[in-house]
């Protein structure tokens, strides 16, 4: 079965080389997603926000892929402050709360300053 690669249409995925998601066979691979708003361009100060937004990324190249939040079985995030853990289910509770796939989170530096989050999923379908 042939790869197929999705974007989002950001200028980050040709010029560091990567797409926002991959999919291969059953699988699709969504790359790490911060929490620029997709319509504005601007990064709101609030974890909870920035993580609703990446999640709004994450859903459309899900669904640019033919997969949905519920083919979600992994997901990975990646905080820059432990403190953010409490606030972050505000976001990703909706979302995951009944899906309930394996996950990780990570204290870690991102990118940008201004970055607090970023999440990655993998999804399956079989």
């Amino acid at each position: 079965m042939p790869r197929q690669l999705i974007t989002s249409g950001s200028p980050f995925e040709a010029q560091v080389g990567y797409s926002r998601a991959v999919v291969q066979g059953d699988w699709c691979f969504v790359a790490g997603t911060t929490g620029t708003d997709p319509e504005t361009k601007v990064m709101p100060d609030s974890v909870v926000e920035q993580g609703k937004n990446a999640l709004k990324v994450i859903s459309k190249a899900l669904e640019d892929a033919g997969f949905a939040f519920s083919d979600v079985v992994r997901v990975t995030y990646y905080i820059t402050d432990a403190a953010y853990w409490d606030e972050l289910g505000q976001a990703t509770a909706p979302v995951f709360g009944d899906i309930r796939p394996a996950a990780s989170c990570v204290i870690a530096g991102l990118v940008k300053p201004d970055m607090k989050i970023e999440i990655e999923v993998t999804a399956f379908k079989g």
